[in-house]
């Protein structure tokens, strides 16, 4: 595929992931809140334990990227389910090291940290170029998952060593994250901060920005948090993600007859 002799439309058509707008941040958001809520029931409250949660999860994630690889466009359900999905992996990740090999939060966010700019080396040495618009082939898309899972494992680490490790609690932790993503957005629409960089800086600090107020939400009162509990905050935003892919895969079918009529 000769990608520079894409049209515009054709781009729109053939990439395989949603543009970036203000429903791709509310749902990337709750389904990060919703990957911590749900590693946390499936492995405490169940009683599945980290190892059996973390080989079920990996499972139905190859099965949910599959699919989505399968699509060879952007499809809202297929997407959002690898999303989900890989939320809670690579939470479980980070949950595996630090609680069942005994690495050091520090030492995890360094790694994953460093993991993740070596895949982005990788992916712009082969395609000279980070941009999500432009995510037309299947290598393109692999390099694109692999670094959606650093980002969650990454924002999983970093999350905890400030709200645990430094013991700045969920509150406070969720509020400096959430001011670093405003200081990044002022400077990606006022001060001419570059377009891609802007949206994976973003994109890696809403995990520790949703991991924080999802344990905020579900986390026991004596340890900091509202009491809510893993299963009413996980089936929470779970209904609001389904809603609002609903509504995301009716604005996908509009566009596209609209950009049909336009052709």
């Amino acid at each position: 595929m000769d990608i520079a002799m894409l049209s515009q439309a054709d781009h729109f058509t053939l990439n395989r992931v949603p543009e970036v707008t203000l429903d791709f941040w509310l749902i990337k958001i709750m389904a990060v809140t919703m990957g911590e809520t749900a590693a946390d029931y499936l492995a405490v409250n169940l009683g599945l334990g980290l190892t059996t949660t973390s080989l079920i999860m990996t499972g139905m994630l190859i099965v949910a990227l599959v699919l989505q690889f399968a699509q060879k466009r952007y499809v809202p359900w297929a997407y959002w389910l690898a999303v989900v999905l890989i939320s809670i992996v690579g939470t479980l990740v980070t949950d595996n090291l630090v609680d069942n090999f005994g690495v050091r939060l520090e030492t995890t966010t360094i790694v994953f940290a460093v993991v993740l700019a070596l895949t982005f080396v990788a992916w712009h040495a082969s395609e000279k170029t980070l941009s999500i618009h432009t995510i037309v082939t299947t290598r393109r898309e692999v390099f694109y998952w692999l670094a959606i899972l650093f980002t969650f494992s990454l924002g999983t680490a970093a999350g905890d060593l400030v709200a645990e490790r430094i013991d700045l609690g969920y509150l406070t932790t969720g509020l400096i994250f959430g001011g670093v993503i405003a200081a990044i957005a002022f400077g990606y629409f006022f001060l001419g901060l570059n377009g891609i960089l802007a949206f994976w800086l973003a994109y890696i600090l809403t995990r520790p920005l949703g991991a924080s107020f999802g344990d905020l939400l579900s986390q026991p009162v004596e340890y900091g948090g509202m009491g809510f509990g893993t299963t009413f905050t996980s089936l929470t935003f779970l209904g609001a993600i389904v809603v609002i892919v609903l509504y995301m895969t009716l604005k996908t079918i509009i566009d596209e007859d609209d950009h049909a009529l336009l052709d």
